[in-house]
């Protein structure tokens, strides 16, 4: 994913979720991600998926059993 994908996915996230903290940063060594933060916490994943000519992201994030204790 190049920079500007990454910007503009950000703030399509931080409108969406109304989070002004999260960040989307690029990962190293991979051009078909990148990486979501919601202040220091890794939450999730962006994966670029261009298939059969449409574009599109899709966003992966792992909810563990003991984040739900809190």
């Amino acid at each position: 994913m190049n920079r500007d994908e990454i910007r503009k996915i950000e703030a399509y996230l931080k409108r969406k979720f109304d989070l002004p903290n999260l960040s989307v940063k690029a990962r190293p060594r991979k051009d078909d991600s990148a990486e979501v933060y919601i202040g220091d916490e890794f939450v999730g994943i962006i994966f670029r998926d261009d298939e059969d000519g449409e574009l599109s992201w899709n966003f992966q994030m792992a909810i563990l059993e003991m984040d739900l204790e809190d």
